[in-house]
This record gives C-alpha cells, structure tokens and sequence, in this order.
C-alpha cells in the first residue's frame, strides 16, 4: 500500500510521518509525532530542552530505532528501506563532527573520498565547499583553531560534500554571535534554492521566524501547535503591548497596575524598564497606559502589535526552557 501523500498543489512530500514513537524505558521521549515536510522547503522543529526534537531527528536519520508509527523519506520506508534513506539525507548535529587536528580542506578530502570521491575530485569539491563558506584563507589550518562561527560552517560543508536531498540541522547556531549567525543562515536559504530539503531544529524563536517556511511546536514528546509563523501567531488570537518606562524602579508598580486592568500576564523583559503583555482589547489598553500616567509612572514608548514567536511559544509550552534528563542522556 502506497502511503505517500501529495499537497494540492503535488508537490512532494520530503518527510512524512505518522505516529513516531520512542521510549527509554518507561519514559516517551516521543509520544506520537506526525510531520509533512515538502520538498524544497525549510521546516522549522521548535521546543525546549527534553521536549524530543532531536530524538525525532535521530529516528528519521536511521540513528535510532523507531518504537512506533511509520516514517517515509521521499517515499522510502525509514525501516524497510533504511540503506535508500541514508543516500537521501545528511545530519548536522550539535557538536563538532569533524577532525579537530586535521585542515579544514584534509577533512573535507578525507570525507569525499569515504564518499567515494577520486582524489582530485575530493579536493576540488573540498576547496568549492570552503570557498562558497568563506574558509578559502583557513583551508590549511587546523579545525581546533576555528572560531565557533567557522567550525559550524565548516561542519555543514562536511555535511554537504555530496548535497544532500535532506538535510537534518540541529540547534545549528547554538553559541554563535550574531554575526555568524547569519553566515550560517545565508547557507542555510543557499541550499534550499538549490534543492535541499531541512529539517531545523532551534530553540532561536527568531531563527524560526527567519527561515522557516512551516513551524512544528513539540513539547513532552508531542506537537502541540504546527503552521507557518503568521498562522502560529494568530492563533494566540492576541496583540501584544510593549511599554518601556523611564525608571526602573517603578517597574514592579507598573506590572502589578497593568495586571489589574489588563486582566492578563505581564511579562518582564531583560530590559529592566520594558513589560509586555498578550492584550485582545485595545479600549483597556487605552485605559492602562492612562492609569499609568495617573499614577506618575512615565512610560518612555510603547508599541501594540502582532505577537511575537516568543510569545505564541510561552503561551503553547508554557514555559521557556525545561531539562528533561531521559533525552539529555540517550540523545
């Protein structure tokens, strides 16, 4: 029985699955999880700690064994077929993969020719990868005396030595500084308008937001929410007011007043004078910002529009960043 399916407008599916479960124990670290990725396209797989996107990951890259449902990579069985799915797809974990002591161009060398690359054609593809990575100057130089920005870019040139139809990207921007951040994002949209299909993984609300054509919020193993970024924010069915005050001070007043009139959460922002709020009535808003003003609490700006990602993911999980100790240690 052919399970594959086809969106409307029969585009492919890259990934499908249905009911994938796996268990460590007693404890699921997936519980039941359905994805439709098209081909082409960058599916966004968002959650905190523990909640099972990189065990999702590892069953669909053939790394571990699936406990339940089904799996299809551009319609080959994930289990029946696994040899077809492993010549389909590349993964891009969260750490390091290559060979901190050789040369970024004798790693890249080294993988070709596993690949099965001839000598001169592992090293020219070698030197295209670092190249197009904007690592031509440190080609010779050892990965261990890469900056983390350099050693991401150099773990995905690894991972596309052969280019990949799927490519799993784990956190692949965890401990970046802006600047490489957007380096990796810029390969990031390069290789899907070459074709490549990813699956990325992120705890980066923004990251998401930035390149991600549909988003699956998992939280305990199960997705809770799943669309493009405009339909998960809408779906909190709420503006969101920022208001930034002119002393510090008065922000514990602040929140507590905008909560009585409000009637919802205030958050408090890292910056020490900012507050916002998931807000569905702008006459009480109104009425906020002018009871502020009544108490001698200066509001500096404020701004009332659409949620952030942020936002639609503390109001989904309802939390911002949880450990869970069964995925941390099998994964």
């Amino acid at each position: 029985m052919n399970n594959t399916k086809k969106y409307e407008n029969n585009t492919e599916l890259a990934i499908q699955a249905t009911g994938l479960v796996k268990k460590f124990g007693d404890n699921f670290a997936v519980d039941g999880v359905d994805l439709e990725v098209r081909k082409g396209t960058v599916y966004g797989f968002l959650g905190p700690n523990g909640a099972g996107k990189t065990t999702t990951i590892r069953m669909l890259a053939t790394l571990l064994q699936v406990d339940g449902g089904y799996a299809k990579i551009f319609g080959h069985d994930l289990v029946e077929e696994a040899d077809k799915v492993r010549s389909k797809i590349s993964l891009t974990g969260q750490f390091a993969s290559v060979d901190e002591d050789l040369s970024g161009i004798e790693n890249l060398i080294l993988i070709g020719r596993l690949m099965g690359y001839s000598r001169r054609k592992a090293r020219e593809r070698g030197s295209e990868l670092l190249q197009a990575f904007s690592l031509g100057d440190v080609a010779k130089t050892q990965v261990k005396k890469y900056s983390g920005g350099m050693r991401r870019r150099i773990d995905i040139a690894a991972s596309i030595v052969v280019t990949p139809d799927i490519l799993f990207l784990d956190e692949p921007t965890t401990g970046l500084d802006p600047r490489s951040r957007n380096q990796v994002w810029d390969i990031i949209r390069a290789l899907v308008r070459n074709g490549t299909t990813v699956l990325l993984t992120t705890q980066y609300l923004d990251e998401a937001d930035q390149l991600a054509d549909r988003i699956a919020v998992i939280d305990k193993g199960r997705i809770i929410a799943e669309g493009t970024s405009g339909e998960l924010k809408a779906s909190v069915g709420s503006g969101t007011l920022h208001v930034r005050l002119l002393d510090a001070d008065s922000r514990p007043q602040a929140q507590k007043l905008l909560a009585e009139i409000l009637e919802t959460p205030i958050e408090l922002l890292s910056d020490p004078t900012a507050l916002s709020a998931l807000v569905s009535d702008n006459e009480r808003v109104a009425k906020a910002l002018g009871e502020l003003a009544s108490a001698g609490i200066k509001v500096t700006d404020f701004s009332l529009g659409q949620p952030s990602l942020d936002q639609v993911f503390l109001t989904l999980t309802g939390q911002s960043d949880t450990e869970d100790k069964t995925e941390e240690a099998n994964s």
